[in-house]
């Protein structure tokens, strides 16, 4: 490509519609367990609550492990829910959120159409469980040149090790010439700032920027990004 050499992917919420695996993976495992209805208001406070979790997984101040588990144990306890179900219904939860695909922006085209003409790879924080099962259900697995999740590498995004992990990986890069899109200022965009690449932040709710990062590059469809390539 004219601009960029490689092009780094995230999945959850950039090529994927996380909301919507979301909502259906709790509101399944909700019947499953027999707790009752997960209505849209529940989802929406436990999103919130995994929102948070995350942010602090970033930061650096829990572990993976601890985030799993403890969102859905501060959830339940506001719900009225034994808090004691959370590991068990973690782990089926990390089975169920690759049973729903949506993909934003005709994602799969864009990233089938890109293959060959430029070296793609996912960089995801999401566990190896459900990640390996939605990118093999929505069929991105064979379209990427590589993968690379934070729970196998040792090091989350933004953490410059999650990166330098992935260059060491790629072999001889130019990192000015390397490009992540990605839709978290504070995973994908400070992460891609800290690695020295450039970054793209995918933002199709037209959201403000408040969190510090400058991306070099923003958009609000994915389809976009040709013109940035």
């Amino acid at each position: 490509m004219r601009n960029f050499d490689v092009l780094l992917w995230d999945i959850d919420g950039t090529l994927l519609d996380f909301a919507a695996a979301e909502s259906a993976a709790v509101k399944s495992l909700f019947r499953e367990f027999r707790l009752g209805e997960c209505s849209d208001e529940m989802v929406a406070r436990y999103a919130a609550i995994n929102k948070r979790w995350w942010e602090s997984l970033e930061r650096g101040e829990k572990t993976k492990p601890e985030i799993l588990v403890g969102r859905f144990e501060e959830f339940f306890a506001g719900e009225g829910i034994d808090a004691a179900l959370a590991p068990e219904f973690n782990e089926l939860y990390q089975i169920r959120l690759g049973d729903t695909v949506a993909f934003h922006d005709d994602s799969y085209g864009l990233v089938e159409g890109l293959r060959g003409k430029i070296p793609q790879y996912a960089v995801s924080n999401g566990t190896v469980t459900a990640q390996t099962r939605k990118l093999k259900n929505s069929g991105l697995d064979r379209l990427f040149d590589g993968v690379f999740l934070s729970e196998e590498i040792g090091y989350e995004k933004p953490a410059r090790g999650f990166f330098d992990a992935v260059f060491a990986a790629l072999g001889p890069v130019d990192r000015a010439r390397t490009l992540i899109v990605g839709d978290s200022l504070t995973s994908d965009i400070t992460g891609g700032v800290r690695a020295g690449i450039k970054t793209c932040w995918y933002n199709p709710s037209g959201s403000a920027n408040k969190t510090g990062p400058q991306p070099d590059y923003e958009i609000r469809n994915l389809s976009e990004i040709l013109a940035i390539l």
